[in-house]
């Protein structure tokens, strides 16, 4: 199992990005005077923000479950996610605000040039560890770490849309493209912030495993399943980096304690050889009795042998 602890690394990686990012695209735009890096820039200040907090979350998800919470803190994550879909709307209102300010006052740019190439640098300092970040996040299977990834490749794409823009105007004298493209830039970023937000609200609610997950699990239990033992009710929910299911197995009423408890450690032994860090719960029925039937009218159909 990830030691969650060492997660709050690349949290750290993400505010020395920012930092070093802030001041790049403030040089850029006092430059060159573009609404564009300005924007660009804000954005980043929003990266900040967002890093911190996802440091602060990984920090919280760390910890090992208390009397309170009895099944760890994994769930604190999604609040992150969620924070920073917010906090990218916020970048999307300040750079809207500035453009639309610059299509009603435009200004030529200067020093397009060194701006572009800072903003360039800046660009690609943000793409390397937005990388590192969403592979490390889809990894350890964290929600912080992948949004925090996206955030900065919302960033990158920013970046890339305002230097376009600013060379556009150097060549053109169309100053008025510069604050066009900061509004298509604000749009986009208000794309990914609803699906943050949205991926976010899905974890809170205790989405169920990705199928693949779920099936694979379903082919176990239908593998385990014989005249005497059959499985239903099987339900599966994340929550963070935490896999759990839960299934009923029913079998002969008259089986002693200890060959239910031999079938269910099996059972156990195989789900978890799949998925060393699930938590398995497995309630045993007897199948004459009619009450382990209608237990569940939703759940993960298993495959019939």
């Amino acid at each position: 199992m990830t030691d969650r602890k060492n997660l709050t690394r690349y949290a750290w990686l993400s505010i020395a990005a920012a930092v070093v990012t802030i001041g790049m695209k403030t040089i850029a735009w006092r430059l060159t005077g573009s609404v564009g890096l300005l924007s660009d820039a804000a954005e980043s200040v929003v990266n900040l923000a967002a890093a911190f907090l996802a440091l602060a979350m990984l920090s919280i998800a760390a910890r090992p479950p208390d009397d309170n919470h009895q099944f760890g803190h994994d769930k604190a994550e999604y609040f992150s996610a969620a924070v920073e879909g917010v906090l990218i709307f916020v970048a999307a209102v300040l750079i809207i605000v500035s453009a639309v300010d610059r299509l009603l006052n435009p200004q030529p740019l200067e020093s397009v040039t060194i701006g572009v190439v800072i903003s360039a640098a800046a660009a690609a300092i943000n793409g390397t560890v937005g990388v590192v970040l969403i592979r490390a996040g889809r990894r350890h299977r964290s929600p912080t770490l992948v949004a925090d990834g996206r955030h900065l490749w919302t960033d990158v794409v920013t970046s890339a849309g305002v230097v376009v823009a600013v060379i556009l105007v150097a060549v053109t004298g169309l100053t008025i493209l510069d604050p066009i493209v900061a509004l298509v830039v604000g749009v986009n970023i208000i794309v990914t912030g609803v699906r943050l937000v949205r991926d976010s609200t899905r974890g809170l609610m205790d989405i169920t495993l990705p199928e693949e997950e779920n099936q694979t699990i379903a082919q176990i239990l239908a593998d385990l399943t014989s005249d005497d033992v059959h499985f239903h009710g099987l339900r599966t929910r994340l929550a963070g980096s935490q896999r759990f299911a839960v299934v009923d197995v029913l079998v002969p009423g008259d089986w002693t304690v200890r060959r239910g408890h031999d079938l269910v450690e099996d059972v156990q032994t195989q789900v978890e050889s799949a998925f060393p860090d699930i938590h398995l719960q497995i309630h045993l029925e007897p199948k004459e009795d009619p009450r382990a039937y209608a237990d569940f009218p939703v759940e993960i159909p298993i495959p019939v042998e």
